[in-house]
């Protein structure tokens, strides 16, 4: 699995659009992040799992997933070893993501805070 091929199954998720994040692509839908690429560096993209599909994953795929390090990682959010990865293993981890961020409520554009 390149990047290129991650980059591919994200953006086939219905309402799949790229970003960015934090100087490295990022994947939305409904408006939040699903996915990214790029991040802690070029070998890894991540994938936003719930912390039960994130414990199922990693002890079935210990080789190719592993747990963000921090905060992040134990609110589910996942690394992917690309290379490690191929197309259906990384694609249910995608699917499960995307399903995540589409059956929450739809989120709001924020508003501007004012200031005092």
């Amino acid at each position: 699995m390149t990047a290129e091929d991650f980059r591919r199954l994200v953006l086939a998720m219905p309402g799949a659009t790229e970003s960015a994040h934090m100087g490295h692509p990022d994947f939305r839908a409904a408006n939040r992040i699903f996915a990214t690429l790029g991040a802690p560096d070029a070998r890894y993209a991540m994938v936003k799992l719930d912390p039960v599909q994130q414990e199922m994953l990693v002890a079935a795929e210990p080789a190719i997933f592993v747990p963000v390090s921090g905060g992040w990682g134990r609110r589910g959010s996942t690394l992917v070893l690309l290379s490690r990865a191929d197309a259906d293993t990384a694609r249910g981890a995608i699917e499960m993501a995307w399903r995540n961020v589409t059956q929450q409520t739809p989120s709001r554009p924020r508003k501007p805070r004012k200031r005092q």
